[in-house]
This record gives C-alpha cells, structure tokens and sequence, in this order.
C-alpha cells in the first residue's frame, strides 16, 4: 500500500508539526482537533513556521503554498474523511484512557488496511496496539521537536506490527525528510530513557540549591556542548510532558532513578508547564 493520505490528530505542538511536514511532502493532509480555536491556533503555528522557513530561503513561496493546500483542519472526526485515509498518526496527550478513547471511536470508521501510528513519547506501543482495530498494522511513531527541523523518527514495533506495516512507515518517514530508526518497545524508548532522567536530575541539582537554574543551564550548554540548558530544554518541552513521560517510566521500570522531582510535580500541580503557559522554570 502507498501512503498518499494522512491525518493527523491533534493540533498541539507535535500535531501541527507533523501536519507540517506531512503536506509539505506532498501528502493531502488532513488535521483533527476537538475544538475551532484549537486548529486555528495550530494554522496559525504552521504559517509562521512556513514564513520563517521562506525567509531562511530553505522554501520558496510556491511550496509554502502548496504546502497550505494540502492542508485540511476538521473539527473532530467524521467517517467520511477517516476512511479515505492511509495513514493516521495520533498525536493527543501522554494519556493512556485518552488514547483508548481514540481507538474506541476510530475502529467504527477507519479502513481495516488503513495503518495507525502513535506519536508517543513513552507508553508501550504493544499495549496501546491491542487497544486498536488491527494490531498489526499499529506502529510507534515518534517525532521530535521541532517537527519542522529535527530529523529522527523513531519507529517503534509492538508484538503484533507487521513487517509490511513496519517497510511502509520507514519509507513515509523517509518520504518526509526524515530519518527512521528502529526502537524496541521499552518504556521511554531511547530518546525519552535517556533524555529525561537527565533533564529529572538537573530539576533536582535546582530543587536541592546545587545551583541557580541560570548556572545550570550554563554548565551543559558551555561544558557538554548542548544548544540549550535541561531547564530551557523542559520549558520548550512542557513540563506537564516531562511529568508523564517520567511517571511511565518510574511505573514501568520499578527503578527509583526514574522518580519525578518534587520540584517537577510541584511546578506542573501549579499550572506552570514552560512555554506554553508563559511560565516554567523562566518566564516567556
């Protein structure tokens, strides 16, 4: 089967990226959310990345364009344009009983050939598959952020996805510009596993005055190279995010070493979740 529809479900940060990149390579893309203001907001992500895209002269005028015609927002999901689709790539928040909410709904109108992906960050890809129509043709995978810049996916099996599921996500990862590696289904994967214990203890180093969220940031950037801090990198992630992907893990695992800072729980009880809220560990 060729991929030559897709649609997105959730217009969030990692939704709206991957509408992005997804009708930016030619697929007629279709984007899904709950509410108007929630894809009105994820249009207007997309053309202010589309325009810094043509400043920087990576596009033309022409493909942001035709990018934008590619483009369909919808309110909520209609068999109508489900089943015209190849591929769904669910993109909701880190919430399982959300997550199994979508399938529920989905498995009355999607196509049986028709492949679902999950943009997870953390949760096993086999357990939510056996929530699905057809296990086999359920597949992990996970984008990075930005959608628009970064270029690794990971893609990650379940017990029961298919080899032919599997050859055709590699090839629309690739098809979108984007580099596929292969993950098994552990809890974080490779990226989360190793990225967030390490943004967890830097919420520590600060819980435990070690030192100044400034110093911090400064010493991974200056002495391990990294473009931005573990505090800027949890605010532009969303702390909320960080949580859950950290309690799958801590849950998951059993090991202690993935047990959230107070600090952390604290700061996302109290609605200060980074970027999106205009306040986390700095202020925006």
């Amino acid at each position: 089967m060729k991929i030559q529809k897709i649609l997105v479900i959730g217009g969030g940060t990692m939704g709206n990226g991957i509408a992005h990149v997804s009708a930016q390579s030619g697929y007629t893309t279709y984007l899904s959310d709950v509410k108007q203001e929630f894809l009105d907001r994820a249009m207007k992500t997309i053309g202010t990345n589309l325009d810094r895209q043509v400043k920087k002269g990576t596009i033309s005028e022409e493909d942001k364009a035709k990018t934008l015609s590619n483009l369909f927002p919808k309110i909520g999901l209609d068999k109508k344009f489900v089943e015209e689709c190849d591929l769904i790539i669910e993109a909701i928040p880190e919430d399982e009983a959300l997550k199994k909410n979508l399938y529920d709904e989905l498995k009355q109108m999607v196509r049986d050939d028709t492949i679902l992906a999950s943009n997870t960050s953390s949760i096993s890809i086999t357990k939510l598959g056996a929530m699905t129509k057809n296990p086999s043709h359920f597949i992990g995978m996970h984008f990075m952020n930005p959608v628009p810049m970064m270029k690794l996916v990971e893609v990650i099996r379940g017990l029961a996805t298919s080899d032919e599921c599997y050859s055709i996500i590699e090839e629309t990862a690739k098809a979108m510009g984007k580099v596929p590696v292969l993950v098994q289904d552990y809890p974080g994967f490779v990226a989360n596993r190793i990225l967030m214990p390490m943004i967890n203890e830097a919420i520590y180093a600060l819980y435990e005055g070690v030192a100044t969220k400034e110093a911090i940031d400064e010493v991974m950037k200056l002495g391990m190279s990294h473009p931005m801090g573990p505090l800027t990198l949890a605010d532009f992630i969303g702390l909320d995010v960080c949580l859950a992907i950290l309690e799958v893990m801590h849950n998951e695992l059993g090991d202690p070493k993935y047990r959230p800072c107070p600090l952390l729980r604290k700061m996302v009880a109290a609605g200060y979740l980074g970027r999106k809220t205009s306040k986390g560990f700095y202020q925006y």
